[in-house]
């Protein structure tokens, strides 16, 4: 492909993509194929020689658009939202032909785990400064990180690659942590020997958009010499709306903090951004000098992430601020907890069903009246009908429905429309025999 090809395809594909997202709500959110489906489809081995270009295109609505779940369609109201926006996808054409490799930023999972290994790093240094005789194994078997029973998976994970203990903490009705609940369990664990050392708090967790107190949890993580870690993932991006926040009194008390703009800034997947307190605390634990990668400006931060290389995803944030403005961010954050208020009025006007916690922001975590079974049975039916996408979380030991204003095309009409689907398979539902 010369230089003449890629601009007649590039404005191919721009319309590919317009058309696309234009009608994407016309498709059926959630694919009905099993794993596997690929195989019958496609060659068991690449071409010898090279494919027309149009062939291939056909190829993508053959075979690949049918097992895609459509993510970005109004009628997807499952996880969190996977931001996207024009001006991002033209940063993104921009980022892969400029192809530099940078070297920091990484996603939330990546922020959490550097966080706990610098902290683990501050806190063996510190504990064998004042007891030399103590070997750095045997501080290690010794740290115990914590964090919210509500938090993401990938907060567990991290501990289990850092190799530190990690104990879950229990919630309050608001499913949010508070500080005499974290006090506790940091008392009997010091008074078994243990050295406390990483709290991971959570603003906007993933079952139900939760907020940690951090006003109470930062001090005392500060008096104890606990590093405090704020995982705001989703509900990050809503604090550039004086209305939230609120949410974030307390961050003075952190020693690191990251959310994701590609969840609800308009920027398209992915894109990360961290804050660390002290540069030199994550610096310090990861630093490595080889010759070929040393320069004067080396502490710009490729010591904050796993890989040394990344894609240029600040430019996506780039194009997207000053095309958008933070009037237009606000305003895309504001419509969809508007959608979302809306569609727990709905559920609040019909005695079927129940709200299950707080809606603060974009998420509402609703349920039938009644078992879980019957909970389950609901979603399966909504999952097999292809028309919406919803997943499912526990709270309080109870199977909860979780209805997320995801895509940045969706509507009024879009909540409208899924909750007629869902009374309607609710109705079904509800007239068989066993219910």
């Amino acid at each position: 492909m010369d230089a003449a090809e890629f601009r007649r395809r590039g404005r191919e594909m721009v319309d590919f993509v317009a058309d696309y997202l234009e009608n994407i709500e016309q498709r059926p959110v959630y694919p009905d194929l099993e794993p596997g489906y690929l195989r019958s489809l496609i060659p068991t081995e690449a071409p010898l020689e090279p494919e027309n270009y149009e062939d291939i295109i056909k190829d993508v609505e053959r075979v690949i658009m049918p097992g895609v779940t459509h993510w970005h369609s109004p009628y997807f109201f499952a996880y969190f939202p996977a931001a996207s926006s024009y001006p991002a996808m033209l940063a993104d054409m921009l980022c892969g032909a400029i192809g530099c490799i940078g070297f920091s930023w990484g996603t939330a999972s990546e922020a959490t785990l550097m966080s706990l290994l610098a902290a683990r790093c501050k806190a063996i240094r510190r504990v064998h400064a004042s007891i030399p005789e103590n070997s750095e194994a045997d501080i290690l078997s010794k740290l115990v990180a914590y964090t919210s029973e509500q938090a993401h998976s990938s907060v567990e994970r991290a501990a289990l690659i850092g190799g530190v203990m990690m104990r879950k903490v229990p919630t309050d009705n608001s499913y949010a942590v508070r500080g005499d609940m974290l006090k506790k369990i940091v008392e009997e664990d010091k008074a078994a020997g243990l050295i406390p050392f990483y709290f991971c708090a959570t603003l906007g967790t993933t079952p139900s958009c939760a907020f940690d107190h951090i006003t109470e949890l930062g001090p005392l993580c500060n008096e104890e010499n606990m590093w405090m870690h704020i995982d705001a993932a989703y509900a990050g991006s809503a604090f550039i709306c004086p209305e939230f926040r609120p949410l974030l009194n307390g961050v003075e008390f952190a020693d690191s903090f990251n959310f994701n703009p590609h969840k609800w800034l308009l920027v398209n997947f992915d894109c990360s951004a961290m804050w660390v307190k002290k540069r030199a605390d994550i610096i310090g634990a990861f630093k490595m000098e080889p010759l070929y990668l040393k320069h004067e400006n080396q502490e710009s931060g490729r010591h904050w992430q796993i890989p040394l290389g990344r894609r240029f995803r600040s430019l996506k944030m780039w194009f997207v601020f000053r095309l958008y403005g933070l009037k237009g961010l606000q305003a895309h954050i504001r419509k969809q907890v508007d959608l979302a208020k809306e569609f727990e009025s709905l559920v609040r006007a019909d005695k079927r069903f129940e709200i299950c916690a707080e809606v603060i922001m974009g998420l509402v975590c609703f349920r039938l009246k009644g078992s879980n079974e019957l909970n389950q049975n609901l979603l399966k039916r909504i999952t097999e009908s292809r028309e919406i996408h919803l997943v499912p979380c526990q709270l309080s030991g109870r199977f909860v429905l979780r209805f997320a204003i995801c895509a940045r095309s969706t509507e009024s009409r879009h909540i409208q429309q899924a909750w007629r689907h869902i009374t309607q398979l609710t109705f079904e539902l509800l007239q068989e025999p066993n219910h």
